[in-house]
């Protein structure tokens, strides 16, 4: 690995430590055993070094997060049971990504003060909403492009509700049956 690839890796390694605020240039070079100068070097400044390492960070969590949603899917559940099984496994990922979600949150609660990292994000974002509702409810973005997009809005609005609940306090959180029944209920 080169400079550039260590000064990444190094700032992926302090977002999940000390999370986006909390991380400095000095904190970067440490952590990948290169100098302080090759921040500028390579990316001009802490901030494009970080946001770099924040974005690769997200993909890397949305290839997990994908992974974990499609893992043990039953081709013949109803959508609702697809809907709790998901759910099980995305709570069960809360606890392993802990400090990936912590560092989301921090971003999203700055979002106004990081209008590089909003630009970045909005297209994963819309991919990921597309993926939830193909997911839970077997949507073809192509042939129902509206339902597509208020379907994986509504899911990707749960999602965030349901892990800011977790991170709050995860023994109370709701588990992927109990979400599952709060619809049912809703529903009736």
């Amino acid at each position: 690995m080169g400079n550039r690839e260590d000064l990444l890796a190094g700032a992926k390694r302090c977002l999940i430590e000390k999370g986006y605020s909390r991380t400095t240039a000095r904190d970067i070079a440490t952590a990948s055993g290169v100098s302080l100068a090759a921040i500028g070097y390579h990316f001009r400044s802490k901030d494009a070094l970080i946001n770099e390492a924040l974005i690769e960070v997200m993909r890397e969590w949305g290839e997990d997060l994908g992974a974990t949603l499609a893992a043990e899917t039953k081709p013949d559940a109803t959508p609702l049971e697809r809907f709790e099984g998901a759910w099980d496994r995305v709570t069960e990922s809360f606890d392993r990504l802990r400090p990936l979600w912590t560092t989301q949150f921090e971003v999203l609660g700055q979002i106004d003060h990081i209008p590089d990292i909003r630009d970045q994000l909005f297209g994963p974002l819309e991919e990921a909403k597309v993926g939830l509702a193909a997911l839970f409810e077997g949507v073809d973005p192509e042939a129902e492009p509206e339902r597509a997009r208020l379907v994986g809005s509504l899911y990707q609005a749960m999602l965030t509700g349901l892990l800011a609940q977790w991170l709050v306090d995860p023994e109370t959180a709701l588990t992927g049956r109990e979400v599952a029944a709060a619809l049912r209920m809703i529903r009736a």
